[in-house]
């Protein structure tokens, strides 16, 4: 039978005939390796004492120790306590590698039908594939900027190679980087790009060893994410990135372990600087918005048919 209640992630309750324990804060997925909770321990009486203590539940000499000063403040036999927390970190377990396995859940890959992959081979054959590519690009809605958002959408689609191409979009405040970056980016499926406002130093480490394989990485402002070119830049060298941390095990000793993140990535990112330091410049496509009065005639001839009604939108 299942005593652990779950429907608040951040208080498990767990209840038996004698006692009741909530691990308040819940439990953290990450560190399969140890079980740091708090704890608050009841009798089942309405009036019942509480105990409350900060312990890894792995650890055997902590959880004696709780077991001892529960049953002396519950007045619980120890044999009813330690059965009792025993059955709360088989509980735990189970439901931490339930929650890891529906975090771990891919997002589910569109299948193309008969017909779809006919008309996607038919249009790889044809004889004009990067003038109606573009052509379908602007039906999308994206206004002018013809070139450039066909060498955008080209190097997005280099995710899939074994040597990606990376772009940085140059201009200044208001000029619709971002716009066309987004833009593009919403013509690539969900499940094979990630999409980052900000990010600090150390962000890539976290992500899973294989996470980032072959995904296009579209970075809003890369003047906001300084401390992060690093290892952007290492992803688009050397394929890979990798850092070794200090960790304490269950024992309290002091260990070290290595993270390591594969690529490789495609990398897309705007900027409002008119130059860029060299080594992230040199790893990438250049491009400059249009700020001309003509491409702003466009967007505002296109505006007016999208008011009147007349704009023919893939």
């Amino acid at each position: 039978m299942n005593n652990l209640n779950t429907q608040n992630p951040n208080q498990l309750d767990y209840t038996n005939k004698l006692i009741k324990i909530a691990v308040l804060g819940g439990i953290r997925l990450d560190g399969l390796d140890r079980m740091r909770v708090t704890v608050k321990i009841q009798g089942t009486e309405v009036e019942s004492v509480a105990v409350r203590h900060n312990l890894d539940l792995y650890n055997d000499t902590q959880v004696e120790k709780l077991i001892r000063k529960t049953a002396t403040k519950l007045e619980i036999g120890t044999s009813v306590i330690e059965a009792s927390i025993n059955e709360l970190i088989e509980a735990l377990e189970k439901y931490r590698l339930e929650q890891l396995e529906s975090t771990d859940q891919k997002p589910q890959t569109k299948q193309l039908t008969e017909k779809e992959k006919q008309e996607a081979l038919q249009l790889l054959q044809s004889e004009n594939l990067l003038t109606t590519t573009n052509d379908l690009i602007g039906k999308s809605g994206i206004i002018g900027e013809e070139t450039n958002r066909l060498i955008m959408y080209l190097i997005f689609s280099s995710r899939k190679r074994e040597q990606p191409l990376h772009i940085i979009s140059l201009g200044s405040s208001g000029t619709g980087k971002t716009h066309l970056q987004e833009s593009i980016g919403n013509l690539i499926p969900e499940e094979e790009k990630i999409e980052i406002t900000t990010l600090s130093e150390n962000a890539f480490y976290y992500f899973g060893q294989q996470e980032l394989k072959n995904k296009l990485i579209l970075i809003e402002d890369l003047d906001g994410a300084e401390g992060a070119l690093y290892p952007i830049r290492e992803l688009q060298s050397k394929k890979k990135i990798s850092k070794t941390i200090a960790f304490k095990n269950t024992k309290g000793e002091t260990k070290t372990t290595n993270i390591t993140v594969e690529g490789p990535v495609c990398v897309s990112g705007c900027t409002t600087k008119e130059s860029i330091y060299e080594d992230n410049a040199n790893r990438s496509f250049l491009i400059y918005l249009d700020e001309s009065g003509e491409q702003d005639q466009k967007i505002m001839d296109y505006q007016r048919r999208a008011s009147a009604g007349k704009n023919d939108i893939a």
